[in-house]
């Protein structure tokens, strides 16, 4: 399993609920990965995708809101159960993609992380984990980098030890 996220300078992800800084060329790249797998999100999330349920994805959403129903997507509520019904998938082409209480609930479980990291530092009051200072995880590499709406962004692998 996988987690994909774009992260500010200082690891934030998100204000008041949304992501701040969103880049188009970041959104090409998550629909490059994702396409034809398994996106895992929470409902806060979920509802800030455009249209709704991700197209050419299977989409999961983890909520404790029993009486959430959404189009097009599977809704569960519980993290073993999200485990239960991505152990029938494979595994390189599931993809946990937040929000912040998502990630902390999955990251253990995920081998690589795609994380895009942009040179920008709105204020956040959510944060994904500092990898770099996790002995648990290890920077693999560079996978590109770039810029977009004036932004500078790169993107990174890291590997779960």
């Amino acid at each position: 399993m996988n987690v994909i996220v774009a992260v500010n300078s200082d690891w934030g992800i998100g204000f008041g609920g949304r992501q701040v800084v969103v880049l188009s060329e970041d959104r090409k790249f998550f629909k490059e990965m994702t396409t034809g797998g398994v996106v895992i999100a929470g409902r806060k999330t979920f509802e800030e995708f455009p249209g709704g349920a991700l197209p050419n994805r299977k989409n999961i959403i983890l909520t404790r809101d029993k009486s959430f129903i959404a189009e097009d997507v599977t809704v569960l509520h519980s993290v073993d159960e999200v485990l239960a019904e991505v152990s029938k998938e494979d595994s390189d082409k599931v993809f946990v993609a937040g929000g912040g209480a998502i990630y902390e609930q999955f990251l253990t479980y995920c081998s690589t992380a795609y994380i895009t990291k942009l040179e920008a530092a709105p204020q956040s009051d959510t944060y994904f984990p500092n990898l770099d200072e996790l002995e648990s995880w290890s920077l693999e590499r560079k996978m590109r980098a770039g810029e977009s709406e004036g932004v500078k962004y790169a993107v990174y692998i890291y590997r779960h030890l």
